[in-house]
């Protein structure tokens, strides 16, 4: 079945009469069954899982087109689709494993969020790893960072079992005004889920991006995540901030915005995240 999933992807691809000539299965997240596809017609990176994840690729696809769109380099969405009992996202393949130039990530990085939009939120939803991410548009900041972001993750962990958390969630919920008064970013275009694994470089040290959650909203949730699971190296956030200063009060926010992922990575995969939680509350309602 696999094999007929990986012809279909390369037929819709190429064209018909294209022949498939190898494929190996190689990394490219947790998630998805991922393969280098050898074809008569050229080669492709193809993503392979259910048919119920076919809106997920479909997600994807839109996600990678909007940032090549906006001028970051980001694989080419070729096809996707569904066939041989599974979805399929095929698309360019890109050779990594080049010099790594992080300064030139940091200001990509800046250039893509000096696209901006009149609200924030994206025309449909999409995915922050498995999880859903809801992306309806709003004018004010605040209210989509917590109608959009928390609410959705605090309705999953509450259904997890993860009652503990609902006092002072809804604490914040209050004071997100006060958090984020005289704060009014504009509707930046994202990655949104821009960890080390989401980044890489090509020959020459040329950085791409891939796996976007993209949306509009404010340049400095992008920039906490990148702090979140690791770091980027120095010369990425030196390049970033010569490019586009942050603003006083990024080293509070930075913890609400990641408090999304967190809560993200507590219903995915349980319990190892909760005091991460746990302690990132505390900070915020402490900082108020």
């Amino acid at each position: 079945m696999t094999q007929g999933a990986l012809e279909a992807a390369a037929v819709a691809a190429f064209g018909r009469g294209v022949r498939l000539e190898s494929a190996s299965s190689t990394t490219g997240g947790c998630i998805h069954a991922c393969y280098l596809v050898g074809t008569s017609a050229g080669r492709i990176f193809v993503k392979l899982n259910a048919p119920r994840f076919a809106d997920a690729f479909a997600a994807e696809a839109d996600g990678l087109a909007a940032l090549r769109a906006a001028g970051i380099r980001a694989p080419e969405p070729i096809a996707h689709g569904t066939a041989a009992g599974h979805a399929y996202l095929a698309l360019e393949l890109l050779e990594l494993g080049g010099r790594e130039d992080f300064a030139a990530l940091g200001r990509a990085l800046a250039a893509l969020h000096r696209s901006t939009g009149e609200r924030f939120g994206w025309a449909r939803d999409n995915y922050i790893g498995a999880s859903a991410q809801h992306n309806a548009q709003a004018a004010s900041w605040t209210v989509f960072w917590r109608e959009q972001r928390l609410a959705p993750q605090l309705e999953l962990a509450l259904a997890n079992g993860h009652g503990e958390i609902r006092k002072p969630v809804e604490a914040l919920y209050e004071a997100l005004p006060q958090l984020l008064a005289a704060h009014s970013p504009a509707a930046s275009l994202l990655h949104g889920d821009l960890w080390r694994g989401n980044a890489g470089f090509v020959a020459g040290g040329a950085p791409v991006v891939f796996d976007p959650a993209v949306y509009r909203g404010d340049r400095e949730t992008d920039l906490a995540m990148t702090e979140l699971f690791g770091g980027f190296p120095g010369a990425f956030y030196a390049a970033y901030t010569e490019a586009w200063p942050l603003e006083p009060g990024y080293r509070t926010r930075k913890h609400l915005y990641n408090l999304y992922h967190l809560l993200n990575h507590l219903n995915l995969f349980g319990g190892g995240y909760r005091e991460q939680v746990r302690a990132t509350l505390g900070l915020l309602l402490r900082a108020l």
